[in-house]
């Protein structure tokens, strides 16, 4: 358990305004509004609310930098990227208590958290010394191609509250490495672990202007007019698909590029020879991590009908023993939703499968008292009208439908608007690859119930978004490519 003196001290370490050409200032109304602990529901501290005033400045200070930045060589850019990693690891359980408070997820996941954002700074470090381009002769022989890859030049990143440090580094790492000058806003329930990472970069040298930070209340309103402003030329989005959407509607003005990473509705897939102690393994990891509040969350399990009732009642098993509380008490693993919508939301879908026939295995109700808890929940013969087998769930709650032939369950699976990530369950290799070429997702974890890496490409297809970030094409997201057409005499 942590004292309430160590999580003020943590809290009170973290710069509170806005950071506009290397400046931490108020906002120019001076309004600012609460970060509350989830948990609790009590204030940790306030923070700047920044208005379309403020948005400007901070995109004139990224339009006054990107030359300058664009020139800094790579290997230098490369170092700052790595002294940040070293520092998030060296401040690794500040920053998870930082995060634990501000979202509610127990301090072993933000611990992780924060592990995980640092490899994105460490891989793009890497990542920042091998941009290269080509050259090749004309198929006539008369003249040369000459191909270089530039950085694409101001850009706009806007991150989640479920994932609030590591979804800040997965763009910006390749952001700064690519020698893209940023304006970046958080989500208004999560801005304390970005503000703190903002400070880091500070403190490890990247120079002034290249990361502005806005916070705000009135994310609509203050990014708009900088998206259609025209000097920013690349948007970066994690959130929901709605309002990807609206986001995608404003970039077409000024054509800008975009990468947008939106929601998701995952199938886990359970056939009749999967390793059952293996599949319950992965699907704890799938549904539970972050609370169920993650894109990647498996929000559908299909599970062959011989082994339904078995995989139900393990499942069911291992959810009801999971604690609940706040997740700086020692011995909690499933802290609360991040705040009272949320909590609703959940209780509605399950309250409409219930209605609708489903029956409730373990959960399936809020938990009394202070703080958005909902208890870990399994259902079994959820219908296929229930809102919650085409909604994603974003809590603790796992839906269980049985099938009977392959075609049935891959069918069910791709029945969905969205395309982000699934997860198949078998010891039939040539099944696994089948199932996985048939799956109209951009991630699939065979046999294991996590697909998140920084080494790997991330993102989905269909209404679940644009781009990939992470791997080698990450930092592609943040480069354009120039040919020059080069005349020459032989």
């Amino acid at each position: 358990m942590v004292d309430s003196a160590r999580e003020q001290q943590v809290v009170s370490a973290v710069p509170t305004g806005l950071l506009v050409g290397g400046q931490w200032r108020p906002a120019e109304t001076g309004a600012t509004f609460p970060v509350e602990d989830p948990s609790t529901g009590r204030v940790l501290t306030e923070v700047a609310d920044a208005t379309s005033g403020d948005a400007l400045q901070a995109l004139d200070a990224a339009t006054k930098a990107q030359p300058g930045w664009a020139a800094v060589a790579p290997r230098e850019r490369s170092d700052i990227l790595r002294r940040a990693y070293e520092l998030l690891m060296e401040r690794q359980d500040d920053l998870a208590l930082l995060m634990t408070l501000e979202m509610g997820k127990p301090l072993a996941e933000a611990r992780g958290e924060i592990a995980y954002a640092a490899e994105f700074l460490r891989w793009f470090s890497e990542e920042a010394v091998r941009i290269d381009g080509g050259y090749a002769i004309a198929p006539n022989g008369q003249g040369r191609f000459l191909v270089m890859s530039q950085p694409v030049g101001p850009s706009l990143l806007i991150t989640p509250w479920n994932f609030p440090m590591a979804m800040g580094t997965r763009k910006i790492g390749p952001a700064v490495a690519a020698g893209c000058t940023m304006v970046v806003k958080p989500a208004k329930q999560t801005p304390l672990s970005m503000l703190a990472l903002a400070g880091i970069l500070q403190e490890v040298g990247l120079p002034d202007g290249v990361l502005n930070l806005l916070t705000t209340t009135d994310p609509g309103a203050v990014m708009e007019p900088i998206i259609r402003d025209g000097r920013a030329r690349k948007l970066s989005f994690t959130g929901s698909t709605a309002v990807g959407r609206k986001l995608l509607e404003q970039c077409a003005d000024q054509v800008l590029r975009t990468s947008m990473e939106l929601g998701g509705n995952a199938p886990f897939l359970v056939f009749e020879d999967a390793d059952l102690d293996a599949a319950v393994d992965g699907a704890m990891v799938a549904k539970m991590r972050n609370m169920g509040e993650a894109c990647t969350a498996a929000n559908r399990f299909y599970v062959h009908s011989t082994v339904v009732d078995e995989f139900a009642r393990r499942l069911g098993e291992r959810m009801a023993a999971l604690s609940v509380g706040r997740g700086v008490d020692d011995g909690v693993v499933v802290g609360p939703l991040i705040d009272a919508d949320a909590r609703h939301k959940v209780s509605t879908l399950v309250d409409d499968a219930v209605g609708r026939g489903a029956e409730i295995v373990v959960g399936g109700e809020p938990v009394a008292g202070d703080g958005y808890f909902y208890k870990p929940t399994v259902l079994t013969g959820v219908p296929g009208d229930a809102q919650m087998r085409h909604e994603e769930i974003f809590g603790p709650v796992a839906p269980i439908v049985s099938f009977e032939r392959e075609d049935e369950a891959v069918n069910a699976a791709n029945d969905t608007e969205y395309g982000l990530v699934s997860y198949v369950y078998t010891r039939d290799l040539d099944r696994a690859i089948r199932v996985s070429e048939r799956l109209e997702t951009g991630m699939v974890g065979l046999n294991q119930g996590i697909v998140s890496n920084p080494a790997a490409p991330f993102g989905g297809v269909k209404h679940s978004g644009l781009g990939r970030e992470g791997g080698r094409v990450g930092i592609e997201e943040f480069l354009e490519t120039k040919y020059v057409a080069l005349a020459t005499s032989a």
